[in-house]
């Protein structure tokens, strides 16, 4: 019998194993039986167990919340094949439109060059090239983790199958009339160069300023008092507005005031969207530069005076002295010449949040821009599906999660998505950058209209001569001579990963793999990503992408605080795994994972990890050592117990496998690994292991043997690698690997 080295080593073992498993196809989700592999599973034929991997990001690296939804996700699924179930865990990258542009223009400016000098085709091609080089780096730190995802099943968002279904989800929508386009107000990265969705925008909090101005009235030798935290775009001003309910203010409804630092006269009017609290209760109105005004605008039939551009620069609007500053100069500016015409009331510190974006922090500016968008509360023009009763985007995710068609663990999470989807608004789809999927949208170069101002200044879009087609018209139909113009947007990244569950994939492997068994992700991605696959797969497979949604917490620093790797609280797992073991920090991630609870890193756990694979190594050669004698390998059976300590550890044994199963079924795997933990250190090592010294008879070698196998089945979707080598070394006949060993 091949004995166990005296001390185990991660670094001998993990890779190995783990090549092993790959090398011999065992991850495949083949739709053959486990038994083809060797293994003794009774449920070949069973629909695979499926998971899909929340595509990472071609940008990123491994970080402390892809360990945790891996280890969560491998733990089913090695659960899952133990239990006879063909799994399926599909992998793959998403192509992270904003980010990947962003990285590779970095790279380009570090050698003097800019996306404008190498032009929209081959900036492509270096964004390709660097993907090539780089983009499948935290698949391979998974798979250092232990991650036994199908690996011949990875997709790339970008891939030419998934591309394909992107182009088709655009035209079904737009054919049913719910993509369509038009200028509004969006939130618009100055440094990115594009527009963003609300779910696309971090808030912090910032202490800025309120300013108090005067408005004379036009009428009057007195100032009204308009509170702003934003004094620059009063250049862009065409009202102001009180609260209708406002006593304060009432008779002054209908007049006109002078607006400050120009030669125009603005009205004062009512409506309900003014809060009477905030600052004197009457708000200066820019219909061109903030959501709310453009609502209030539309209302009142206001003039729009755009005074921002693109670039976070004043337009020729705001007139001499202010046009072409910067947005934070010119509100200097405005407050410096505000106070030399002493009107200036006071200014006041001020707490409030601010949007930026969440890829580069750059605070956004609402602008007035042509986008498209797709409808979420509307429904469908066309009636493209057989359904009995055609539904809104919006209404088909309600219905699904109020029927629980797709259940969210845990519930709590259920009814603050419920109030997000009951307010959501339309969705902004298109993005002003060059790496995505290119709309799929052709103009006609010779005819082509762009929004134009009217006389009275008010903005309207023309009929448009430009059709959606999955491929480029060889002719064009609206001139019949020009080469038609392939729109320059690309989608957001979000309308490609909302198709995760099915684009790229073949109809037959649809079959197997759709829907899949529960979807596994963090909270903060529920608005972005889970609401939007569930009514893309409502919408093009007639059924909810998966049965369960589990919400895992987030990984915080020791004092509760979000890691960050730029303030330098972040934790590399791929350090971890380095000095303890892959093992051991998939230990140290569970062990903190209660309840679905937000987790307080302590490196301590990983370390208390690193202490319990030696438990189970000495156990193991302790054991082993106690069955030495054994020439052959022997047959498996059940023992009857002899002594007292015996029934106990077959007790405790029973026990623990019943409560384990409840706690991975439940997904409480935090309290399926303690229960592990304390049965095997406490009930085993300290207590059978020690009374088996003075138990020195066959039927007590057998039961060691028996337990240890039964623990090692246990321990295995927690930690794979050192049960695996463990098991390679029974004295007993088996099924070759623990990876396909029967669990029952």
């Amino acid at each position: 019998m091949e004995e166990l080295p005296s001390q185990y080593d991660p670094k001998n073992v993990e890779a190995r194993i783990y090549n092993e498993w790959l090398t011999r196809g065992f991850f495949e989700s083949s739709t053959k039986p486990l038994s083809s592999f060797g293994g003794s599973s009774s449920g070949g034929n069973l629909k695979p167990f499926t998971i899909l991997l929340p595509p990472p990001n071609i940008t990123g690296s491994l970080h402390m919340g892809h360990a945790l939804n891996a280890t969560i996700s491998d733990i089913l699924i090695r659960y899952h094949r133990m239990k006879g179930f063909r799994t399926a865990w599909l992998p793959g990258i998403d192509h992270a439109g904003i980010a990947a542009q962003n990285v590779v223009e970095k790279n380009l400016r570090k050698e003097g060059i800019s996306r404008f000098d190498l032009g929209r085709e081959k900036f492509i091609t270096k964004v390709w090239e660097w993907k090539e080089k780089y983009g499948n780096i935290i698949l391979d730190q998974l798979k250092k983790l232990g991650a036994s995802c199908d690996w011949s099943q990875t997709r790339f968002t970008m891939d030419k199958n998934y591309s394909d279904d992107v182009a088709k989800a655009f035209v079904h929508y737009y054919e049913k009339g719910l993509i369509y386009r038009g200028k509004r107000i969006v939130s618009w990265c100055t440094r990115c160069g594009t527009s963003l969705s609300d779910l696309e925008i971090e808030h912090k909090e910032e202490t800025g300023k309120l300013y108090f101005i005067k408005y004379p009235l036009v009428d009057n030798i007195a100032n009204i008092i308009v509170a702003t935290t934003r004094p620059e775009t009063m250049l862009g001003d065409a009202a102001v507005a009180v609260n209708p309910q406002d006593k304060r203010y009432k008779d002054l409804i209908g007049q006109l005031v002078k607006l400050p630092l120009t030669n125009r006269e603005i009205p004062i009017i009512a409506d309900d969207g003014i809060e009477i609290g905030f600052g004197t209760g009457m708000v200066k109105v820019t219909p061109a530069h903030d959501l709310l005004d453009s609502e209030i605008g539309a209302r009142h039939n206001l003039t729009i005076y755009e005074i921002i551009n693109e670039r976070g620069k004043m337009t020729e609007l705001v007139g001499i002295g202010y046009q072409g500053l910067k947005v934070l100069e010119c509100r200097e500016k405005v407050i410096q010449d505000l106070q030399a015409l002493d009107l200036i009331e006071k200014i006041e510190d001020y707490s409030h949040s601010l949007a930026t974006c969440y890829r580069c922090a750059t605070t956004l500016e609402p602008l007035l821009s042509n986008q498209w968008f797709l409808a979420m509360t509307k429904v469908a023009t066309s009636n493209i599906r057989d359904k009995q009763q055609e539904k809104s985007l919006r209404d088909q995710v309600l219905e699904i999660i109020g029927s629980q068609q797709t259940k969210i663990v845990p519930e709590n999470f259920e009814k603050p998505f419920i109030a997000w989807l009951n307010n959501t608004k339309d969705w902004c789809i298109s993005r002003q950058i060059w790496w995505g999927h290119q709309l799929p949208v052709y103009f006609c170069s010779k005819n082509k209209q762009e929004e134009r101002k009217m006389q009275n200044e008010k903005l309207k879009t023309e009929e448009n001569t430009f059709i959606v087609s999955t491929e480029k018209p060889k002719k064009c139909p609206f001139c019949d001579q020009c080469d038609m113009e392939q729109a320059p947007d690309v989608l957001d990244t979000w309308f490609s990963s909302a198709l995760w569950p099915f684009a790229g994939i073949s109809e037959k492997d649809l079959k197997e793999f759709y829907p899949s068994s529960v979807l596994i992700t963090a909270r903060d991605i529920i608005n972005l990503w889970v609401g939007r696959m569930i009514f893309s797969g409502m919408e093009f497979m007639g059924s909810t992408p998966f049965e369960k949604t589990l919400i895992h917490g987030t990984i915080l620093t020791k004092d509760g605080k979000r890691m960050s790797k730029s303030l330098g609280t972040g934790i590399d797992p791929l350090v971890l795994i380095e000095k303890y073991g892959a093992d051991a920090t998939r230990f140290g991630i569970i062990w903190q994972a209660m309840g679905n609870q937000d987790i307080r890193w302590d490196e301590a756990a990983v370390l208390a990890g690193k202490k319990f694979t030696n438990k189970i190594w000495n156990a193991a050669r302790f054991a082993l050592g106690r069955n030495e004698a054994q020439n052959e390998k022997q047959k498996v059976q059940t023992i009857e117990p002899k002594t007292e300590q015996d029934k106990i550890i077959l007790g405790k044994l029973a026990s623990a496998k019943k409560t384990l199963e409840q706690n991975i079924t439940s997904y409480d795997f935090g309290q399926g690994l303690h229960t592990l933990y304390d049965f095997f250190w406490h009930d085993f090592c300290d207590i059978y292991l020690e009374a088996s010294k003075n138990q020195k008879d066959e039927n007590t070698n057998q039961i060691l043997l028996n337990v240890l196998l039964e623990s090692l089945k246990m321990l295995h979707p927690f930690m794979p690698h050192i049960t695996e080598e463990i098991y390679q070394k029974l004295p007993i006949e088996h099924n070759s690997w623990l990876i396909l060993n029967n669990w029952d």
